[in-house]
């Protein structure tokens, strides 16, 4: 039986199923896809997707549920704004935006979904749908006569 987190961890490479170029936009979101390091968690009772998104505002930040099945994690960072007689000597805090897409395993209940940002640290809880009981024997009463 494969792993639920095989699917979680693959989402399909829209590049790979299709043999033309790829456009502008698919370009820009891979480049933003591939800018915000996140970490993928499996615990008992839920899948926990954790991000470091410092100096961000919750309005920055957009966590939706695609196609039934697809958490998309979304937003943009904004550069500070300068006077014109400020220069940048280094910039290495990445700025614009930011795209992260993982397909969810069957058991995830996608009804409860929950987000919380806290000290610059994003973290999207997606709870298990329990395991079925597996089925009890039925008793049959036995009538004599």
């Amino acid at each position: 039986m494969e792993h639920p987190l095989f699917h979680l961890l693959s989402f399909p490479d829209e590049l790979q199923q299709s043999l033309n170029p790829p456009a502008q936009k698919y370009v820009r979101e891979s480049k933003a896809r591939a800018s915000t390091a996140m970490d993928v968690k499996e615990h008992p009772q839920s899948y926990v997707f954790v991000a470091d998104m410092p100096g961000l505002k919750s309005a920055d930040i957009k966590v939706q549920l695609e196609n039934d099945n697809v958490l998309t994690i979304t937003g943009k960072r904004k550069r500070e704004e300068h006077g014109p007689d400020v220069k940048y000597i280094r910039m290495e805090r990445s700025a614009g935006n930011f795209m992260r897409k993982f397909t969810l395993p069957a058991n995830a209940d996608k009804e409860a979904i929950s987000a919380a940002c806290h000290d610059g640290v994003l973290t999207v809880t997606v709870p298990k749908i329990p395991p079925p009981e597996p089925p009890r024997p039925r008793t049959i009463e036995v009538t004599v006569g």
